[in-house]
């Protein structure tokens, strides 16, 4: 029977599932405003991101049959790294639908898993159409980035290991959000936490559709940003309808507001986090998220970063 929505049993599920196949990131205390909080350090992950364990839990589901015909993905980065990386392991041909102006260090990375990179131009083609064409052609298994129900519990998998790490539930939740499969994923494995899902400015489509009710996209020339992980049009019904049920709102920071948190996440945990990784620190450091209780958690959520912005943004010229 086919499920109709993501569950916190389903991520628990998964949590099993892909226990062997992905890292247990560490959680790292810091000192902010003289309370003790964490940082869940997903940029650690193997494949520098979060998005192995959408892409292990999906891709581990499949059947015989289904191995046989392939896989197709979109991503600008790091969900592609992710499907790339559990698919070689698992002997499965994979194809990548990703922008081409996607960090150089990001299609590198995905090519050498052994995909198959195909390029679109962002602001003129439809990702979505163009994978669903060559699932269509080719008979490949199309795994969205964050529009599944398998990706969602697999990411929630992070909620797990948050839990399991601090033997409780933090008070509250600050994630890195792009469609929302994250930050969904995670409110479903910890249903006692307040989550607060974090966005680039111009691309806050999950805060402005929580907002309204409604799922909203991104409007017409939305602002060129750093934060490409992030850079997502429009949200899907199952990632708006677990936080929209939980009360969520959401946040955007600008580039820089990102760029002094990934300063900071070098200086005081020495840790590479890329612009969109450090989307949730920064809404913190810059005082967005109103309330940040001792015991918060924040999602550093990917460091697949070009070595030339790092080194700019680390002297402070980017």
């Amino acid at each position: 029977m086919t499920r109709q929505s993501p569950t916190a049993e389903g991520v628990e599920s998964a949590a099993k599932r892909i226990e062997d196949w992905v890292t247990r990131t560490p959680l790292l205390p810091f000192e902010w405003r003289g309370r003790r909080l964490w940082a869940k350090a997903e940029c650690l992950q193997q494949g520098g991101a979060f998005k192995l364990r959408g892409a292990t839990n999906r891709l581990l589901q499949l059947d015989e049959e289904e191995k046989k015909r392939g896989v197709v993905a979109f991503s600008s980065g790091n969900h592609a790294r992710g499907v790339a990386i559990a698919a070689r392991r698992l002997g499965i041909s994979a194809t990548i639908v990703m922008p081409s102006d996607a960090p150089a260090v990001k299609r590198e990375a995905t090519a050498a898993e052994g995909a198959e990179i195909i390029l679109y131009d962002r602001a003129r083609e439809d990702r979505v159409a163009i994978a669903a064409r060559i699932s269509e052609e080719t008979g490949a298994i199309v795994v969205p980035s964050f529009d599944d129900i398998d990706i969602i519990e697999g990411q929630g998998t992070a909620g797990v290991e948050i839990r399991e790490q601090l033997a409780a539930e933090p008070p509250l939740v600050v994630v890195p959000c792009g469609g929302g499969g994250l930050s969904s994923g995670i409110a479903l494995a910890l249903p006692n936490s307040a989550i607060v899902p974090v966005e680039p400015a111009g691309w806050d489509d999950m805060a402005r559709s929580l907002e309204r009710g409604e799922i909203v996209p991104v409007g017409e020339g939305a602002p060129a940003t750093k934060l490409d992980a992030l850079q997502t049009p429009i949200v899907s019904p199952h990632t708006f309808g677990v936080l929209h049920a939980r009360g969520a709102r959401g946040l955007s920071v600008s580039d820089e507001e990102a760029f002094a948190a990934m300063r900071f996440a070098f200086d005081h945990l020495r840790l590479v986090v890329e612009p969109g990784g450090a989307a949730a620190l920064a809404a913190v450091l810059a005082g967005t998220v109103a309330d940040v209780p001792e015991g918060s958690v924040v999602i550093l959520s990917g460091g697949n970063v070009d070595p030339g912005l790092y080194a700019s943004v680390l002297n402070g010229a980017a």
